[in-house]
């Protein structure tokens, strides 16, 4: 049977959030932000190892205390300048160690809300698909096209439109080629499109938000510390 591997995309450095320290690593719910997610995916037992994939020059990784986290997790220090690359260079890096037909599931590190339960369904509903593909949501907002001086030059019906997420997950040998075929992919699923494949549309959640703007953090914080009332 193939094997999940997944990588925690954390080689950036955020600087949207305004913050000087990398926004990884910024606390939510007393964590750094990546632990989370780190934490979510390393419960599902589906997944083989997960490589937590850092900027060669990350400093920050060592000072923190990762031993409550399972063994399966390992860092890799081939992060680079963008998403892409990151996860072109994870690939070749584990090249010896991951079949052609494995898949490949990749987050992002500033997605902490994400829960064990939407990865085990994302898993069960992608398992036998023949290309792979990714979380998304319908989208439900009204589009508007700017012009010049911020005024709106069309509406965008949003009909059959999606607004992707994380996990994303492909065969190794297929995001692969994809990613070096199209190394200015956006995301994983836009680089297998570029080989004429058409990635399944997985629903996903509202809470699983992606943090990029300092008011992102806090109701990162809020959906977590909720989900913990819950769980107690």
């Amino acid at each position: 049977m193939p094997k999940v591997f997944a990588l925690v995309l954390a080689a950036g450095q955020g600087t949207r959030i305004g913050d000087a320290l990398p926004k990884q690593y910024l606390p939510i719910a007393g964590k750094p932000m990546m632990f989370h997610s780190i934490e979510a995916l390393a419960a599902v037992s589906r997944i083989e190892r997960l490589f937590v994939v850092l900027s060669p020059l990350d400093r920050h990784w060592g000072e923190h205390d990762w031993s409550a986290l399972p063994e399966k997790i390992e860092a890799a220090f081939c992060g680079g300048s963008h998403r892409a690359e990151s996860v072109l260079n994870t690939l070749k890096f584990l090249e010896a160690r991951i079949a052609r037909d494995d898949w490949v599931l990749v987050h992002d590190a500033a997605r902490p809300c994400i829960v064990t339960e939407l990865v085990e369904q994302f898993l069960d509903e992608l398992g036998d698909d023949q290309v792979g593909g990714l979380l998304a949501m319908p989208l439900a907002d009204t589009l508007k096209r700017g012009g010049e001086q911020q005024r709106v030059e069309a509406t965008i019906p949003r009909t059959g439109l999606w607004r992707a997420q994380t996990p994303q997950m492909f065969r190794y040998e297929l995001l692969r080629r994809g990613l070096e075929k199209n190394p200015a992919a956006t995301d994983e699923a836009d680089a297998v499109e570029s080989l004429g494949q058409a990635p399944r549309l997985v629903e996903g959640e509202t809470s699983n938000m992606k943090v990029t703007f300092a008011e992102d953090i806090q109701i990162a914080e809020l959906i977590l510390e909720h989900r913990d009332r819950i769980t107690l």
